[in-house]
């Protein structure tokens, strides 16, 4: 694909799907509704996730801080002021897994996972507010991981605790997950959140904290294979996991930018070849149509569901490979998987709405929602991403959400940005 066309879709998805359909989810009574329904059903009773939150400030502010438009700024502001009113707990710090919609607690618990993102969200929402109470929650949430997670004897950080930081007996992140005292997934994000601090808060602390965590990922994380193990006991003990190929691309190059926010090239260089590898492992998974499958299940058997978020990481791990790794077919691969993702996850592409009539109903809910009918909107949504296929890589997966707990803009987004940032 030419890079100039390349880019022009992109971005034209990123402004004319993706981001209209979260600013529809605005809530007039303050942040952001919980869930939308693979059919474009707003539910407005369903309960706020922290991660979706983190992920919309996330995503409106790089969104602004790339395209400047007021809108988003706007958007990332009014999804603060609800999560740092609901989502941060005032009493023992850290931030809550869960809130109702009225904003009160509902899972109370405090997962690695999500004091990573909360870090993440607000260091990006600091760089383009200048606002130092928005420095000053990453912050407390940097010192509150340090004091509270790391484990001393063992090195890197456990899973989850209580609201007051005592041990938890099920730390497990999500229903897919098993209940381990460390994991991948929440290492990775808190790695990806300690650089973007680093990067507006160049703290000694913090420095150390971030080398730390990418010597723990290519040392103990990433597995001789070249695949990255999922699953550790509180002392770095193996546990059985699948082989997830979207976190294998996603760490390619996640690993190797955070390297490169330490600004010290002798690191980057050192981290480079496992990275490689990374990419490499990760591409095992795509599939003779350009997508890429979900995983390896220990005992053998592929899950060849393709799922939206494995879908982006695969175009940006493949556009890393190209422009930082000289693999002159990466540009290919990546888009192959953007044509896979134009043709199969746009949801008004796949329920064949066209293009015109999906970008004028989604900005006509922009500025307003209709009010509920038993919990949910009277009206459907437009725009976003199916949450994949099936394992056919063609009939859409209409039992999960459109957005949810989950299903958030932050891969999607991030996608759309690393291309314009590729190609700029």
């Amino acid at each position: 694909m030419d890079p100039t066309l390349f880019r022009k879709e992109v971005l034209a998805e990123l402004e004319g799907n993706i981001l209209p359909f979260w600013l529809a989810l605005k809530d007039s009574g303050g942040g952001f509704y919980g869930e939308v329904s693979s059919d474009g059903i707003i539910l407005r009773d369903a309960p706020r996730g922290e991660i979706l939150n983190a992920r919309i400030i996330w995503s409106f502010s790089a969104a602004y801080k790339a395209l400047g438009k007021p809108s988003y700024l706007e958007a990332a502001l009014y999804a603060r002021d609800w999560f740092t009113a609901h989502l941060v707990d005032h009493e023992y710090g850290g931030v809550f897994w869960s809130a109702a919609p009225d904003g009160s607690p509902l899972d109370t618990k405090k997962q690695l996972y999500a004091q990573a993102f909360a870090i993440y969200a607000f260091s990006e929402l600091y760089k383009v507010t200048s606002d130092e109470a928005d420095l000053e929650v990453a912050v407390n949430l940097f010192n509150i991981v340090r004091e509270k997670f790391l484990d001393p004897d063992c090195g890197g950080y456990l899973e989850a605790l209580s609201r007051d930081f005592s041990p938890l007996e099920d730390m497990s992140l999500s229903a897919h997950d098993i209940n381990a005292d460390k994991t991948m997934n929440s290492h990775l994000h808190l790695l990806e959140a300690y650089a973007n601090l680093y990067r507006v808060w160049p703290d000694p602390a913090l420095r150390e904290a971030l080398l730390g965590m990418i010597n723990l990922m290519s040392c103990k994380i990433i597995s001789p294979s070249g695949h990255l193990h999922l699953y550790f006991s509180r002392n770095w003990t193996v546990l059985p996991g699948a082989v997830s190929y979207g976190h294998d691309i996603e760490t390619s190059w996640l690993l190797l930018e955070c390297a490169m926010a330490t600004g010290d090239p002798s690191l980057t260089e050192a981290v480079r070849p496992c990275c490689e590898a990374l990419g490499r492992a990760g591409n095992e998974g795509i599939m003779e149509d350009g997508s890429m499958m979900y995983e390896l299940l220990p005992d053998g058997s592929r899950d060849e569901s393709r799922q939206w978020w494995v879908q982006a990481e695969t175009v940006v791990g493949n556009l890393w490979l190209w422009k930082y790794h000289n693999d002159p077919e990466g540009i290919g691969r990546a888009a192959r998987c953007w044509h896979w993702i134009k043709n199969h996850l746009l949801a008004d592409v796949a329920a064949g709405v066209s293009q015109a009539d999906a970008l004028s109903q989604t900005a006509s809910h922009s500025g307003h929602c209709p009010e509920p009918a038993e919990g949910r909107g009277e009206e459907s949504l437009h725009g976003e991403w199916f949450w994949g296929t099936m394992a056919d890589g063609l009939t859409p997966d209409l039992e999960s959400p459109r957005a949810g707990f989950w299903k958030c803009p932050y891969h999607n987004t991030r996608m759309c940005l690393e291309v314009l940032k590729v190609f700029r």
